[in-house]
């Protein structure tokens, strides 16, 4: 007898970086940065006699009379609330949940109470004999699927996903990373031993969004140059692939570590493959704390010249910072601030120090009684939490510093600054063209980004004058016209997380580092 299952991702429970809440904001449908690919994967993984149906909640809303044998549920830490009151609500209603994902996985003592199965690790190896249960009602409470070799996963099933208001289709590449930074939990999920799909299943799942009409695509890798010559090689197919295609270009991104700057065959590949944007993990430019956090990949980089070099092949870079780590003295937001505007890069996801459960930090925290309960204890990546007690200032100085950090870095002046910056560092990138058509008209949930980017607009001012700066400063670079438009519509949704979650307060944006004004007054 044939069973269904009802898979579910529900919306964080705070505005995310990837979310595109902006959207509603500004009355448009829900929309996602990336799409997510735990739905899909699963759904490929089913017997072809379930019946599957998909939820996104942070597009669409939970069907809660869903006609459903089960009940799957998938999240990271920042979901977990949303997680345990969708599961009860099914429950009450009779029905069987599965836990499963990241955060089932490294905080399975939090779950197990909230859920009927629950599924640790990766479902590719144990899939046959897991659904084998769940049709004979034969299920276990908890299974172990362990980390299976991405050979076997399959090409996710799309259909059913609303892939339609998602700016960036997703393709998994890898699973792991060989680093061993303290407050990352990859390792933890995924292993440090990296692995790799197939070039060929990597093509393969490209065709298919590719006849979806899908001109950007995320390559979901956690370092994606790490192994060198796996990734030339297929960033070489890729190359290809891409001057292939007859009805346009697909533009990529991924997320690269900072030191594959150095490798000047590796940033010519990225480009002819048709990457167009990176994300990198900056995190900080004080030697002494990626020491501290073993974060060794970027040490002794020049950070800012590495950056420059992205842009000069027609790529921007997305960066991550971070602040609070034990070597941070209170200087270190205007520390931070004056790298980044040094640097090209207009968009920082900028968060407080935490550290997630099953990471090394939480555990060298707990032991020093330096971990701090915040919503139940639920450490988010978010910029106005933190669960860690910093070494040299208190919790509040902590938050206090990054409002002012935030604040200034996302003031239109010094964001414009940046932006100045990348535009002229920018190089159009000399690409093999593609063959036949051009490609379709952008899709609905696109011409909505450049409507909502150009609300930067009615923001005040100070916008309006820098909008005029970069306008004039691109009659000169036309080409950066598509990246600079993409930027705006983050900034938007940055602007738009930061004000939801109190991070944003423009009496800071003209004001020096509380910290500084503090200590000129003592002296």
């Amino acid at each position: 007898m044939s069973k269904s299952l009802y898979l579910v991702n529900p919306r964080s429970d705070r505005p995310t970086f990837f979310g595109r809440q902006v959207y509603e904001a500004y009355g448009f449908p829900p929309a996602l940065l990336l799409a997510d690919l735990a739905l899909p994967t699963v759904a490929a993984l089913a017997p072809r006699d379930f019946r599957i149906a998909l939820c996104d909640e942070q597009i669409a809303p939970v069907d809660f009379e869903a006609d459903a044998d089960y009940i799957g549920i998938t999240g990271k830490v920042g979901q977990e609330r949303r997680m345990i009151e969708i599961s009860r609500e099914f429950r009450r209603r009779g029905k069987v949940v599965i836990f499963g994902g990241p955060y089932a996985t490294l905080s399975s003592d939090r779950l197990r109470g909230a859920c009927d199965i629950l599924v640790r690790g990766e479902l590719e190896g144990i899939a046959e004999a897991f659904f084998a249960d769940l049709r004979e009602n034969t299920w276990r409470p908890e299974y172990d699927g362990g980390k299976p070799d991405l050979r076997s996963s399959p090409a996710p099933r799309w259909d059913g996903y609303p892939l339609d208001r998602c700016l960036n289709a997703v393709v998994q590449t890898a699973r792991g990373c060989p680093f061993e930074c303290e407050f990352c939990d990859v390792i933890q999920y995924l292993g440090r031993k990296q692995r790799h799909k197939s070039v060929d299943q990597v093509l393969t799942e490209l065709d298919a969004l590719y006849r979806r009409g899908h001109r950007s695509i995320f390559l979901a890798d956690d370092n994606f140059t790490v192994y060198r010559a796996r990734a030339k090689e297929l960033l070489r197919a890729l190359a290809a692939w891409n001057s292939s295609r007859r009805a346009g270009r697909v533009a990529f991104s991924t997320q690269v570590s900072i030191e594959c700057a150095r490798d000047t065959e590796m940033l010519d590949l990225l480009a002819q493959a048709g990457m167009n944007c990176l994300f990198i993990g900056i995190e900080t430019s004080n030697e002494a704390s990626l020491k501290e956090t073993h974060k060794r990949q970027n040490l002794g980089v020049d950070a800012v010249a590495c950056v420059e070099r992205f842009p000069a092949r027609g790529m921007r870079v997305d960066a991550g910072m971070i602040v609070g780590f034990d070597a941070d003295g209170k200087d270190a937001f205007e520390r931070q601030y004056d790298f980044a505007m040094s640097s090209p890069i207009p968009i920082f996801s900028v968060t407080p120090l935490t550290a997630p459960p099953a990471t090394p930090l939480y555990a060298r925290l707990a032991a020093e009684n330096r971990l701090i309960a915040i919503d139940g204890d639920t450490p988010q990546t978010c910029p106005s939490s933190s669960n860690i007690i910093p070494r040299q200032m208190t919790h509040e100085e902590l938050m206090r510093g990054m409002r002012w950090l935030i604040t200034r870095l996302y003031s239109a002046e010094a964001f414009g600054r940046r932006m100045l910056r990348f535009i002229d560092c920018y190089c159009p990138p000399a690409l093999a063209p593609g063959a036949g058509s051009p490609a379709p008209p952008p899709r609905a949930v696109e011409a909505e980004s450049v409507q909502v980017a150009g609300r930067v607009l009615r923001l005040g001012r100070a916008e309006e004058e820098m909008i005029a700066k970069l306008s004039r400063r691109m009659q000169n670079k036309p080409a950066a016209i598509g990246h600079a438009l993409a930027i705006l519509g983050q900034y938007m949704q940055t602007r738009y997380q930061y004000e939801q979650t109190g991070m944003w307060d423009p009496d800071l944006a003209a004001q020096p580092s509380p910290f500084a004004v503090a200590s000129a007054c003592t002296a």
